[in-house]
């Protein structure tokens, strides 16, 4: 997947800050923020790539960072936590076969352009978009203006045909990400993975800890997250995977603010990582959510804790073995 980033009317290579090389060429587009690169975006995106297959195309995916409605936040709207960071958000579509991914830095002088601006010289003149597929609530441009009617118009004009594509529903729910918000603060991982289509996924860098965890036999990793505005399920331990050195390896993640060993009002984010002993200081690492083990609780002491750390351990366990 070729990933290109197009800040300023510029296209530069992804992570680089050169200019890119990106050639026009005819394509299947689909737009959006796809946080969470779920299962009513894989829909969208699995629906453009077989119009790509079908007619030869290239298949293209643009999206925003940051969100949109980070940046153009206010009292009515506020923000809510990511279910994807940008790295995150990368891997999910890599996995879907795309076969580009243009990243739009977005800005307020971005967000005041019109639709009609956006497709003409971004999706058009920038991509060579001859199909395009959205979603059927999609909106665009300066006030979400564009939609799918706009699209439509524009393409009689310019020569690309536009697929609508219906609401997702599993079983009878309605499907959105407020509502997977709304499970991961609940603790309900597995309902919410099943909206996603894949396991939710933590990522940030392992930094120094209290090491209290390897005073009582369970050492942790501590995870200083990637993005500061993702969103981390309610406080508990819960069943988790991690590749380290190669290895797909099962963890026991602490996600609160431990008040068995802490007074201090700060919440972390630590893993026991079965099997592992060895030093991951500064080494990044990405974990995938299966379960919801319990509660954090305070403990009336270290002993208390430990036993319930040991059947913790047993529980996580029986999640993949």
């Amino acid at each position: 997947m070729l990933i290109v980033e197009y800040v300023n009317h510029q296209v530069f290579t992804y992570g680089t800050g050169e200019p890119s090389d990106l050639k026009r060429e005819p394509s299947a587009v689909t737009i959006g923020s796809f946080d969470g690169v779920h299962v009513g975006h894989r829909r969208i995106i699995s629906r453009m790539l077989s119009v790509a297959r079908q007619r030869s195309l290239r298949g293209v995916v643009i999206t925003f960072e940051p969100h949109p409605r980070k940046v153009l936040k206010n009292e009515a709207t506020g923000f809510f936590g990511l279910l994807t960071t940008l790295e995150e958000k990368i891997e999910l579509l890599r996995q879907q076969q795309v076969d580009l991914l243009v990243i739009v830095r977005f800005t307020r002088e971005f967000a005041a352009r019109s639709s009609e601006d956006f497709i003409c010289n971004v999706l058009v003149r920038l991509i060579g978009a001859k199909s395009i597929v959205v979603g059927y609530d999609h909106g665009f441009g300066s006030n979400r203006s564009g939609s799918g009617k706009t699209l439509a118009h524009l393409g009689e004009e310019l020569g690309f045909d536009v697929d609508i594509i219906d609401e997702v529903r599993i079983g009878q729910e309605h499907f959105s990400s407020t509502r997977i918000r709304r499970l991961l603060e609940a603790g309900m991982i597995a309902e919410a993975n099943e909206f996603l289509g894949s396991p939710y996924m933590i990522s940030g860098t392992v930094i120094d800890g209290d090491k209290r965890g390897r005073e009582i036999g369970f050492p942790t990793v501590n995870l200083k997250l990637s993005d500061p505005d993702k969103l981390l399920p309610r406080a508990g331990v819960y069943a988790a995977r991690t590749m380290v050195e190669g290895i797909s390896c099962v963890a026991m993640m602490n996600i609160g603010f431990r008040p068995t060993v802490s007074s201090e009002n700060i919440r972390t984010i630590e893993a026991y990582i079965l099997g592992f002993s060895g030093d991951l200081y500064g080494e990044h690492l990405r974990f995938t959510l299966s379960g919801f083990i319990r509660e954090e609780k305070k403990f009336e002491n270290i002993e208390e804790l430990k036993a319930q750390l040991e059947k913790d351990k047993k529980t996580v366990e029986s999640y993949y073995y």
